[in-house]
Formats: C-alpha cells, sequence, structure tokens
C-alpha cells in the first residue's frame, strides 16, 4: 500500500498521479501530490517504478502502516528500491539485456 511521498524528493512531476490505476493521489499545484485514497491503493508498485526522484514509497503490506519514518527508509535504501530491483533505475542495464537463455535453444538446434 502506498505510504509515503517524500516532499523533500518529490520534485512535482506528477507521474505517479497518472500511472496510478486506482487514482490514489491528488495533484497539487505547486506541492507534492497527496495520497488521497489510500485504501483504494492496489499494491501494483506503478508509482513508485515510476517515480524518476525514488520519493515514493510503497509498502508489499495490504494494509495501512501504523507509521512511516522517512528518515529510516531513506537511510535502509528503501526508497525506490522496488524500481532498482527490476533492473528500473537510471543507469542500470535492464535484466533482459543481461539474459543469455535464449542462446541455450539455438544450441540444441
Amino acid at each position: 500500500m502506498i505510504e509515503l511521498v517524500s516532499s523533500s524528493r518529490c520534485i512535482g512531476c506528477n507521474l505517479c498521479v497518472s500511472a496510478c490505476p486506482t487514482n490514489v493521489f491528488d495533484a497539487v499545484p505547486n506541492a507534492p501530490p497527496k495520497i488521497a485514497r489510500q485504501s483504494d491503493c492496489q499494491t501494483c508498485f506503478m508509482c513508485e517504478l515510476y517515480c524518476p526522484v525514488d520519493a515514493l514509497y510503497v509498502a508489499p503490506e495490504v494494509e495501512p502502516l501504523p507509521s512511516v519514518d522517512e528518515a529510516g527508509l531513506i537511510a535502509s535504501g528503501l526508497l525506490g528500491s522496488y524500481r532498482r530491483d527490476i533492473g528500473w533505475a537510471r543507469g542500470q542495464i535492464p535484466q533482459a539485456k543481461e539474459d543469455t537463455s535464449f542462446q541455450f535453444s539455438k544450441m540444441q538446434r
């Protein structure tokens, strides 16, 4: 479930607002988007994937967390971790380009 929009990292691009399939966010002029409908979050991580500055944290739990510590999330490297883990981080080589398993089918012929 979406837990945090970091006001210190957010650049106001609103890509998270556009990427969210369940309309969880409200765009706010000259401010970070607001988590307006947290209970509608489907934990799809699309907002976190599209955030270019790792300003979002989506917890894998489906219930809201009792508290969220932004400094702790930053220190632990969790902000943007999903995006890095699947290869969407800036400067990362996509996993598909590193996959050589297709070569095995050529060798078997």
